[in-house]
């Protein structure tokens, strides 16, 4: 039967006559082509068709807004299921293209499935009916030209999205939860405060020692609105749907700490796709990205957002009390450089004490002890910061010109050793060079089984390996510029922020403190003596004049 025939053989099931689907789609794509490809026009072709060479019991499936190489499209996957239940009798559609664009996977149901399951197929425009094979042989090399297609128009969107992603503009389609487009310039965000509160204060609750999955649970209990449920009560575009809207969960809360965008810049790049038929997003390394500082007024605070992301880069241990150690990842033991973990004392609480992780392992010989109570330790510490902070107040310009005296003589001293390191490690790979170089010749030679030579090379290869890594650090940190005056100014800012230090939580001590060292207890005079080295963020060891 051609093509052109109005005859139409009426296909039955169980329950009468089976349905003739009329399939449209559309894609972001297809819009630029103008009106030719609209839905209306699809169905106004479809309709047609259909009622010209007889077809009944007629039913639209519309995709609209879908790729032609994604098949979980909503009502493609319906009429595949209403296919697979024996409903349907006939699919037309107005072309090959817009029932997919991957050659494979139209051929697939084109050529297999649908010829298996004696459902009729017909793409009006290209001539195609599978009643007619003759009409039908240069379909495949049609679904390959679509595909192309595809492939093409995803590449210049991709060089669209790259150049536009490259000059600072935001590649987001919807702000992240606290911002807002601004209703003058969609290309620009402003803040929602309303959301912004609560991004604030997730940032608050963790800095207060809150683990994530506790910050949920909280923010669960008390109603607040969830992004999804936020946007939903107010009409705003969200993503995907969550299955229980008004639950915060864990990865809401990890998003939001790690979200970068809150201090106030684009960050461009940070996911990409694999190739135009896979739709799945793949997180790219930092390397990749694209950050614009300042193009937003910020949420969070620099500051606030880099001392949230160094406790989150720690393993925070929350003993059987449920208490979180404000110690976390600060602690470190001053003979083995070994972290000093808390041993928590039921029986007294008063006798909590820190003590060297690699002696607690019962690495005998490799360390001692080094314990310090809990107790003293928060003591010692707190009297420090206010003693710092006190004096930066009361005597900023000293503190400033002692800190450039100190920073330039230990920057010489630290250049000075790093140097000598270098010059050390740049000697022994050359030597391992000429080393492994006489070797080669031995083997060639047969001086030298090949066993052995494949040992002895394989130690000499490993020791140069570690060798150019130290190298490289070494001549990093020598080209490195000298940032202490912004340093200085960030300290002072940081001492400025707060007017009174009264406790000690986790918030000030990962806002002030980089690390503390830990000495072994001493007997000095018959007391007890350890030294407590407490090195500040950005300036290092802080000597106050008495």
């Amino acid at each position: 039967m051609s093509g052109t025939q109005t005859a139409v053989i009426k296909r039955k099931n169980n329950g009468g006559e089976k349905i003739t689907a009329l399939y449209s789609r559309l894609s972001r794509d297809d819009e630029l082509s103008g009106d030719s490809n609209s839905i209306v026009h699809q169905k106004e072709i479809l309709s047609a068709y259909a009622e010209k060479h007889g077809f009944g019991n007629i039913r639209f499936y519309v995709d609209d807004v879908y790729s032609g190489t994604n098949f979980n499209r909503p009502d493609f996957q319906r009429m595949m299921e209403d296919v697979n239940n024996g409903r349907i009798g006939t699919i037309i559609v107005k072309d090959m293209s817009r029932f997919g664009r991957d050659y494979i996977m139209v051929g697939y149901y084109t050529e297999i499935m649908l010829p298996q399951k004696d459902i009729r197929f017909i793409a009006v425009n290209d001539n195609v009916d599978s009643e007619n094979q003759a009409d039908n042989d240069f379909t495949p090399f049609r679904n390959i030209i679509n595909e192309w297609y595809a492939k093409d128009t995803s590449k210049k969107i991709r060089s669209v999205l790259k150049a536009k992603g490259n000059s600072g503009k935001h590649l987001s389609v919807i702000p992240p939860f606290g911002y807002m487009k601004d209703p003058n310039d969609k290309e620009k965000w402003i803040i929602d405060e309303e959301a912004a509160r609560i991004v604030r204060k997730i940032f608050r609750m963790y800095l207060d020692g809150n683990n994530m999955g506790s910050i949920a649970r909280k923010l669960t209990a008390e109603g607040t609105e969830t992004p999804k449920l936020y946007a939903e009560n107010r009409g705003i575009k969200h993503y995907k749907a969550a299955a229980y809207p008004e639950i915060w969960s864990r990865i809401s809360v990890e998003y939001i700490l790690s979200n970068y965008e809150y201090t106030g810049c684009t960050v461009n790049f940070k996911t990409k796709r694999k190739s135009f038929k896979n739709k799945k997003q793949v997180i790219q390394d930092k390397e990749s990205w694209a950050v614009f500082e300042g193009t937003q007024e910020p949420i969070i605070a620099k500051e606030t957002f880099e001392t949230v992301q160094k406790m989150r880069g720690t393993k925070r241990a929350y003993t059987k009390f449920n208490e979180v150690n404000i110690f976390s990842g600060l602690l470190y033991c001053a003979d083995c450089g070994g972290k000093l973990t808390i041993r928590r004392r039921a029986d007294d609480r008063r006798k909590d004490a820190f003590i060297c992780s690699t002696y607690r392992k019962k690495k005998k010989g490799l360390c001692t002890e080094h314990a310090i109570k809990v107790n003293t330790l928060e003591q010692i510490v707190l009297n420090d910061i206010r003693k710092v902070c006190a004096y930066v107040r009361k005597y900023e310009r000293e503190f400033v010109e002692e800190y450039r005296r100190c920073s330039t003589r230990e920057s010489a001293k630290l250049q000075a050793a790093a140097r000598n390191e270098l010059k050390k490690a740049e000697s022994r790979l050359s030597e391992i060079e000429r080393i492994i170089v006489k070797l080669y010749e031995e083997k060639v030679c047969g001086a030298m089984p090949e066993g052995r030579f494949e040992l002895l090379a394989k130690n000499y290869e490993a020791e140069q390996a570690e060798l150019k890594q130290k190298a490289d650090i070494l001549k990093t940190n020598l080209s490195a510029t000298e940032a202490s005056e912004k340093n200085i100014a960030k300290f002072i800012a940081i001492v400025k922020s707060y007017t009174e230090v009264i406790e000690l939580t986790p918030e000030i001590l990962n806002s002030f403190i980089d690390k503390i060292y830990i000495g072994k207890p001493e007997r000095l005079d018959g007391k007890r003596v350890q030294e407590v080295k407490i090195i500040y963020k950005l300036i290092g060891a802080v000597d106050i004049p008495q």
